[in-house]
């Protein structure tokens, strides 16, 4: 995938000047050797200047990340640790961090081989506190050489979505449909979380589009169009002004994202896009967020956002999708019941118009948007994705900014079912367990709009992690509870 960070851990070791160093130094190794024997050693770079036991030692240690390349970093207590360096370590690092603690290793080796650092972890994380430094600390951040490589391993899709964020710009073009207020976008918490934002009228895209008439490259992105789609290429005579429209994005990207690294796109699709453009965008979407490049619909710039979230935590394609129809009672008995372990109201049905890459759908076929076709020209709604959504795991999730300029997100794990939805759009029967509850008590209850992103896997540890990090309030980060679970607006008498 491009358009993401690739993550490179800098492991320093700390130590408490009252305990062997040499405790550090060894434990240190055991984990360099632990992490590479299993993962891929480009992940992590091992310090070797100094243990860290006073901010002399802090100092050249930061020095020597930097100098490495390293944009994350894991702070490594080999035992006890020293409070005051260790955290000013993290408070001067610019990028994402965690910290871990060394276990004791043997009964035989208890008094001058003891460390300590699960003592330590205390110390660490009150002081970090006590800074307002944010790092991540795994659920039980006290292990040996094989559990500790294993955190640093869960680390990093955590440390690409917060590397991401900070070099993140999202270009919009709006203003948003009529009747969309639900996909509200204050900027404030854009920029508290480290995010640009560069809004511009759809005159100045179609204006961009204008300009790459006859744009020499426009054969060779149709014939890597024609590839893509192969017998599901039921509009050929569009596909110029879709590889037009493609090129522009892509230039406008280029042009604009300035000093940042990464770019999503939230785009504008409907209603004058399609008698002024000539056809609609949503192939083209398809294409960018299969490589990377977020492209919401309907201006959502929270939508791209969870979509960009989604790429940098799972290195891979994602969606967005409205929360769209029930599933009929009548499909749920012949495909559902009795076969998957779901009640009727933990299924649902996601859609988007043909947003989603070809790849995640189980086949394809770009053709003309039946919705808009009902009020408009058939020959200006072409260049829609069409075709259900491939079954497997899936992570349906959101961040959003209130109206009133507060984070929220959710996060629910399920399944897209093998059962043929029979519809058209990019589309798929989705079942989540207590997705009847979740959709009352969540998604409604909180205001969440209709538009929520989907990663293909299950990636619920790390999305909440990452809004954890980013500063999400611990109440504000919902998920599908259990029945056991109630939520606080639930009817005990219902």
């Amino acid at each position: 995938m491009i358009n993401i960070p690739e993550v490179k851990v800098g492991i320093v070791a700390v130590s408490r000047d009252c305990f062997p160093e040499s405790l550090s130094v060894n434990r240190r190794k055991a984990l360099i050797k632990a992490y590479t024997d299993k993962y891929d050693a480009k992940d992590i770079y091992e310090c070797p200047v100094c243990i860290v036991e006073s901010e002399i030692h802090m100092e050249q240690a930061l020095a020597d990340i930097k100098a490495a390349g390293c944009n994350a970093l894991c702070v490594y207590l080999g035992n006890f640790g020293p409070e005051i360096s260790e955290t000013m370590l993290a408070k001067y690092f610019d990028g994402p961090k965690m910290f871990v603690a060394a276990a004791e290793e043997s009964q035989n080796n208890l008094v001058q081989g003891r460390g300590d650092a699960y003592c330590g972890m205390l110390n660490a994380s009150y002081n970090l506190k006590l800074r307002n430094v944010g790092a991540y600390i795994p659920e039980y951040p006290v292990g040996d050489a094989e559990d500790c490589a294993d955190m640093i391993h869960d680390f990093l899709p955590i440390a690409r979505a917060v590397e991401g964020l900070a070099n993140l710009k999202i270009i919009s073009f709006g203003p948003r449909p009529t009747n969309f207020l639900a996909c509200n976008a204050p900027i404030q918490q854009l920029y508290n979380l480290g995010v640009e934002i560069e809004e511009n009228s759809e005159l100045d895209l179609f204006e961009a589009f204008n300009n790459h008439a006859g744009d020499q490259r426009i054969p060779e992105v149709v014939a890597d169009m024609k590839a893509e789609l192969g017998e599901g290429n039921k509009k050929p005579e569009i596909l110029e002004k879709l590889a037009q429209y493609e090129l522009t994005l892509l230039d406008w990207i280029e042009a604009h994202k300035g000093s940042r690294k990464y770019v999503a796109i939230a785009g504008k699709c409907w209603p004058a896009f399609q008698t002024q453009f000539g056809f609609v965008p949503c192939y083209v979407n398809s294409r960018l967020t299969g490589r990377g490049i977020p492209v919401s619909c309907e201006v959502d710039i929270y939508g791209a956002l969870s979509e960009f979230i989604g790429t940098c935590v799972s290195e891979d394609a994602v969606t967005l999708l409205d929360i769209n129809n029930s599933v009929p009672k009548d499909m749920y008995k012949e495909s559902i019941e009795g076969k998957f372990d779901y009640t009727h109201k933990d299924t649902f049905m996601g859609f988007h118009c043909g947003n989603t890459c070809s790849k995640k759908l189980a086949s394809c076929e770009m053709k003309n948007q039946m919705i808009m076709a009902r009020s408009l020209p058939v020959e200006v709604t072409n260049g829609t994705l069409e075709g259900d959504i491939a079954p497997g795991d899936i992570t349906f999730y959101r961040l959003q900014s209130t109206s009133d300029n507060k984070l929220r997100a959710y996060v629910a794990q399920g399944e897209v079912l093998p059962v043929a939805t029979r519809s058209f759009g990019s589309i798929g029967v989705f079942a989540i367990h207590e997705m009847g509850r979740f959709y009352r008590h969540v998604l409604i209850e909180k205001n969440y709009p209709h538009h929520g992103a989907v990663a293909f896997g299950h990636y619920g540890k790390a999305l909440f992690e990452v809004f954890k990090y980013i500063g999400v309030p611990m109440e504000d980060i919902n998920y599908n509870q259990p029945a056991s679970l109630p939520y606080p607006t639930e009817n005990p008498f219902a």
